[in-house]
């Protein structure tokens, strides 16, 4: 009996220690849990809201641009740039006056080369921003030399902070007249902002705060700013006298995989715990900050999962102890749990051997499907390398397909120059044969571009000059159809615009596409060519090349880039086919229209913008 009261202390020691563990283990991971929880809904909403918030910023942006192209464009402000006249600049301001009225802009006003404001929507006022001089500024500076400007800084005569946005006003000959600006201020947005509660604010590049729901953080650094750009910064008066002083925020350790932040909510302290969200704004060179207030929440989770807890485990605790209390009445119990453990024990044995045959049996299977994976990459490694050969000897017909212009071009200078040395002109042929050598060198590079397919891949795209990419494939094309270039057309192609290619492999599109044009209209009186850009947009550049031709036959339009399908007598049907892989792998496309007066191929690449 001794000996079963003193198993029975025992057992109701342990049952109290088990007790203690569960409750204070129990508590310690349901307040985890609580604070994971909700710091992913106050994460989950605060990202709703700062992609709202981001959404609403865009909006404003987006429809205040387009206000200083419209009027960029208008031809009373133009006129009245020109002219300067009195009466001209009046009935500017008045228009001025009257647009402000509903844009939702702050200020809008007109800019002369010698940067000062000759009118503004505000002239009437006593702070107006007619006979200021601005020519210190960016936004004055980048309009005139780019065309388009962006700059938020303070006002230097409202003293009130803004987004200004400036367009380049020309004449119809394309020569600056000044800068029409538009100021944005965001007093109304940084309002809803303050009532969500929520700290939000936006940074430039370099970290210095300029709208914000927390007006006293305006011009504070999210970043430490080296002391010479300081200087040149407040030198620029784009912030005014702002000191640039770091914003009142501590980094804290992440918590649940969540960027964590201090700051004061009411402008003292304590500090508060807040979850940090950080946004681009796409089309700026801006970020969107959100802070959320977190001790709220993660004590609100942190309480209701150890509510959960202890609703769940006290009561499981309790008939725990109920189940001890009757398991000590007999000794006969005691002898049932213990056959009972017996048993369990015999279970778990024969358990454990049916694990160990299955752990057998799965590695096993691991290994098989591990030797079945390396035969598969050995497949797959054969597959890439037959089908970069079939790409290699595609790319090779190409190439000899295009060699063969320069091939001809040096056959006919060489003629010329011997002709030429016959006559005991030396020079001219001296210059016959300085032209050989660079063809050579031309076919050199043709040649090594194979080579490099063959070694590693594609060729990485670059800016190439679009018009000089035009200016060698005529040069290839010259001697071979001197007769017929004088019916070529060049449009206007800037000497800036650059796509993204490769130099030598656009000449083999453009080689292509002029040969099968001027193949085209020979035998035609009538018939001429023309190279022109259709389209320049964005990112992207149409480039066509037309010809008045007969146009194709059906049979051979449906099936224009299907490798042979040609209708030239000896032809190869490769070219057109080489010619939209090339454009292809540039990011491009290459189309053709054609009808009986004529086809027009269009390759569209995509523009080189930086």
């Amino acid at each position: 009996m001794s000996k079963f009261r003193s198993d029975g202390r025992f057992l109701w020691f342990a049952y109290a220690a088990f007790t203690i563990t569960v409750l204070v283990a129990g508590l310690y991971y349901a307040g985890e849990r609580g604070q994971a929880s909700a710091l992913d809904a106050l994460a989950e909403d605060a990202s709703s809201d700062a992609e709202l918030k981001r959404a609403l910023l865009l909006t404003v942006l987006d429809r205040s641009r387009t206000l200083p192209l419209v009027l960029a464009r208008d031809a009373e402000l133009a006129e009245a740039l020109q002219a300067g006249s009195p009466d001209g600049i009046t009935d500017l301001n008045e228009k001025l006056e009257v647009l402000i009225a509903g844009t939702g802009a702050s200020v809008i006003y007109v800019i002369g080369l010698d940067g000062t404001a000759i009118a503004a929507s505000n002239f009437r006022q006593p702070d107006s921003f007619v006979g200021s001089n601005y020519a210190f500024r960016e936004y004055f500076t980048g309009a005139l030399e780019k065309g388009t400007a962006e700059q938020y800084a303070l006002g230097n005569v409202s003293r009130r902070p803004g987004l200004y946005l400036s367009r380049r006003v020309e004449d119809d000959a394309g020569r600056a007249l000044g800068v029409v600006v538009v100021k944005v201020e965001f007093d109304a947005l940084e309002q809803n902002w303050q009532r969500s509660g929520r700290i939000t604010y936006v940074t430039d590049v370099r970290g210095i705060v300029l709208i914000t729901s927390r007006p006293e953080w305006r011009f504070f650094t999210v970043a430490e700013i080296p002391q010479n750009e300081r200087i040149a910064i407040r030198e620029s008066l784009q912030f005014g006298e702002a000191p640039l002083s770091p914003v009142p925020i501590w980094s804290l350790p992440d918590r649940a995989g969540h960027k964590m932040v201090a700051t004061d909510i009411s402008g003292t302290t304590p500090r508060q715990p807040h979850l940090a969200l950080a946004l681009p704004l796409a089309g700026t060179p801006w970020t969107l900050h959100l802070l959320a207030p977190a001790a709220q929440a993660v004590d609100a989770g942190v309480m209701q999962d150890r509510l959960v807890f202890l609703a769940i485990g006290l009561p499981l605790l309790a008939a725990a102890g109920l189940l001890i209390h009757r398991s000590g009445r007999t000794a006969r119990r005691a002898a049932e749990a213990k056959a009972a453990q017996a048993e369990l024990e015999r279970q778990v044995t024969l358990r454990t051997i049916e694990l160990t045959e299955a752990r057998d049996r799965l590695e096993a299977e691991i290994a098989e499907h591990r030797a079945t994976d390396s035969r598969l990459q050995g497949v797959q490694q054969d597959l890439v390398q037959a089908n970069r050969l079939a790409i290699l000897g595609q790319v090779a017909a190409g190439v000899a397909h295009e060699i063969n212009q320069p091939v001809a071009t040096i056959r006919a200078y060489a003629d010329n120059a011997k002709a030429l040395l016959e006559r005991n002109d030396a020079m001219t042929a001296k210059e016959n044969l300085g032209l050989i050598a660079d063809l050579t060198d031309r076919i050199g590079a043709i040649t090594g571009e194979l080579k490099g397919l063959a070694r590693k891949g594609r060729q990485a795209a670059e800016p190439v000059e679009l018009k000089q990419a035009i200016d060698g494939a005529l040069f290839l094309l010259k001697s071979r159809f001197a007769g017929s270039f004088d019916r070529l057309t060049i449009g206007d192609i800037p000497t800036d615009l650059r796509v993204l290619g490769q130099r030598i492999r656009l000449e083999q599109v453009l080689i292509n596409l002029l040969q099968n044009a001027l193949e085209a209209i020979e035998g035609r009186p009538e018939g001429d060519i023309r190279i022109s850009i259709a389209r320049l947009a964005g990112d992207e550049v149409d480039l066509t090349v037309s010809d008045t031709g007969p146009g194709l036959p059906d049979h051979i339009r449906d099936n224009l880039f299907i490798p042979f399908t040609t209708s030239k007598d000896g032809g190869l049907g490769l070219g057109l086919v080489i010619a939209r892989d090339i454009v292809t792998e540039y990011g491009g496309r290459l189309s053709a229209e054609t009808s009986p007066g004529g086809t027009t191929f269009t390759i569209t690449l995509k523009r080189a913008l930086a």
